[in-house]
């Protein structure tokens, strides 16, 4: 049996099964990529609910793993060596796993490259992009009397948006045919700022073509529906 006694993250919230890979995460458009990618890959895994809205992920546990206090994260018993290992943000546990288990990323170096790039697209500019029009659309920010900053991130968003409507012109998926990290890095994001967000209007996200076919197509998978409710809250 695996021992996790190094990383403080498993007195707060134990594992069960010590020798599957340790999912920290709420079902948010940045918690989902890591649910959906371990779904589609069918690696074992134990996933357990960090509540941010209760200020979980800043708590001292959950800081020795990540200390920049976000979800998800991982600890993985069978890490490289067969050590365990212990990962933060988003994009670098996708291609850990890739890589781990050769799967969602192409195996042609040129190809491999250029899906990373549109995962770090989205890791950079469209996470960033589209929470902020949440924030000033749905939350918060909602209340501020100048509305600039909304029509800021509000036309930034519609520019992304414009950017993969281009990229998906003649393709099913992002790298074509190959449905990659790219896809499950984006899909939970397009469809928080639609419905989530309530932006569908703000953004004319009915007057793409593209984007909202390859949304529908991705949702429809069922390791996607699947990872979309993981981890499952109280």
């Amino acid at each position: 049996m695996a021992d996790l006694s190094a990383y403080p993250i498993t007195r707060r919230w134990p594992a069960q099964h010590p020798d599957r890979l340790q999912l920290y995460s709420l079902n948010t458009p940045n918690g989902v990529k890591i649910s959906i990618m371990l779904e589609e890959i069918g690696l074992p895994y134990e996933a357990h609910l960090v509540d941010i809205t209760k200020n979980e992920s800043w708590t001292p546990d959950f800081l020795s793993l990540n200390p920049n206090g976000k979800i998800p994260a991982i600890v993985d018993p069978n890490g490289p060596g067969g050590r365990p290992i212990g990962l933060f943000e988003s994009g670098a546990i996708m291609i850990y796993l890739a890589d781990k288990t050769g799967r969602l990323l192409p195996a042609d170096p040129a190809r491999r490259y250029e899906a990373i790039q549109w995962l770090f697209f989205q890791n950079a500019a469209v996470g960033p992009m589209f929470g902020q029009v949440g924030f000033f659309n749905r939350f918060a920010g909602k209340a501020f009397e100048d509305k600039r900053p909304l029509e800021r991130y509000v036309n930034e968003a519609k520019r992304l948006l414009g950017v993969v409507e281009g990229r998906l012109a003649g393709r099913t998926w992002i790298m074509g045919d190959e449905y990659t990290v790219a896809d499950i890095a984006l899909l939970g994001w397009v469809r928080t700022l639609i419905n989530f967000y309530e932006a569908r209007d703000l953004v004319a996200f009915d007057s793409l073509r593209h984007v909202p076919a390859w949304l529908e197509r991705g949702l429809a998978r069922p390791a996607v529906q699947r990872g979309l409710a993981i981890p499952k809250r109280a």
